[in-house]
């Protein structure tokens, strides 16, 4: 869309408005926030950064209807949005008028997206997928929104609302007004992150999912703060400080050298004892919520196994299981000894061999309270 969004800065400075570099760069960083695809999005972002005085308006209107929906007439029934399509993205938008028109004056704009590539995508395998295909569900995954559950602590706030008076700010303010309390304030809990801890299988058997899967492990450590990531095969590794940079291939390369058992053999058992052992004793876990992705096919004891994931339930809030070979069924049930021994510990399973499943997680972690 940059390229889209400097072409119509061209067709602005044609139309003699003064619209600088700086103007530009100023429309694109606030187009980051928006929606490009969404109209009333593009006309008034351009609005606030490019017009700089009032009589400029009725110019700027004119070249927005012809570059942005080639028509002059302000009210078609059926506009077309000129986009350059990207390589996520090989869709034809087709957007209503958005001022209604005289017929149908209660008529909302609505946006519609038809033939949607990036649709398509959304619910396609990852082990279906072609390279290119991957590369573009990855620069998809990195605008995925995350936002992990929270809890009440025992600390209180200001609030407008709660349970406890605040007497001190009740008193401070009765005090100005010559000693007569005039309003009650309140003091409520105070709310705050919980710990969001991702187990990724990394072995052979999910080979065609793990790097998707630390794609979204690494936009979920962007996203939010108190984010732990966790990579095993035959062992556990630590990724969390190597998933720390902003680049997500630079982020993957590093984690590819620290990691010696990448499509190695897969211990499971070994691999959630030493997590427990190694970090949730020490509080990494408790009170969060733990994703273990991985198929279940463990060649480790399943003693250990049965052991380490009583122990990891009991620590953590909540335990999510991410198992691709359970794909859009709604009736899954697990074929594999490893999944059989976890399945009484885990309180919700998902597919995660999707785009759209992942979503589906990013959706549901904010009502993991």
């Amino acid at each position: 869309m940059v390229g889209v969004l400097v072409d119509f800065a061209h067709a602005l400075r044609a139309a003699r408005l003064p619209v600088g570099t700086g103007e530009v760069q100023t429309y694109c960083a606030a187009m980051t926030a928006l929606d490009p695809s969404d109209l009333l999005d593009l006309y008034w972002a351009g609005r606030a950064t490019l017009v700089a005085q009032h009589d400029q308006i009725a110019t700027y209107n004119r070249v927005f209807r012809d570059f942005f929906l080639n028509e002059t007439d302000p009210r078609p029934e059926v506009l077309m949005l000129r986009a350059r399509p990207g390589a996520e993205s090989q869709a034809v938008l087709e957007i209503p008028a958005a001022e209604p028109g005289g017929e149908r004056p209660d008529e909302q704009a609505v946006l519609g997206l038809m033939a949607s590539g990036a649709e398509t995508l959304r619910h396609k395998s990852f082990a279906a997928c072609t390279p290119e295909e991957l590369a573009a569900l990855r620069r998809i995954m990195t605008r995925i929104r995350l936002t992990p559950p929270r809890r009440r602590t025992r600390r209180t706030v200001p609030g407008p609302a709660g349970r406890a008076p605040d007497l001190r700010r009740t008193i401070r303010a009765s005090l100005r007004i010559g000693g007569e309390p005039a309003e009650l304030f309140w003091r409520q809990r105070k709310l705050r992150l919980r710990p969001l801890i991702l187990v990724l299988d990394i072995s052979g058997s999910m080979a065609d999912y793990s790097r998707n899967l630390l794609q979204f492990a690494h936009t979920a450590k962007r996203a939010a703060a108190r984010v732990e990531v966790f990579c095993f095969g035959t062992r556990l590794t630590r990724i969390t400080r190597e998933l720390a940079t902003r680049s997500p291939d630079q982020a993957l390369a590093e984690a590819a050298k620290t990691v010696c058992d990448w499509e190695g053999g897969t211990r499971i058992g070994a691999s959630l004892d030493t997590l427990v052992r190694g970090w949730g004793r020490r509080g990494l876990c408790r009170g969060g919520v733990v994703v273990i992705c991985s198929d279940g096919l463990d060649r480790g004891d399943p003693a250990v196994l049965a052991s380490a994931m009583e122990r990891l339930s009991r620590l953590c809030h909540r335990l999510v299981w991410l198992n691709p070979h359970k794909g859009s069924s709604t009736d899954f049930r697990p074929s594999t000894l490893g999944m059989m021994i976890a399945a009484e510990h885990i309180d919700l399973v998902l597919s995660g061999h999707d785009l759209s499943s992942l979503e589906q997680l990013a959706a549901l972690l904010p009502a993991l309270n």
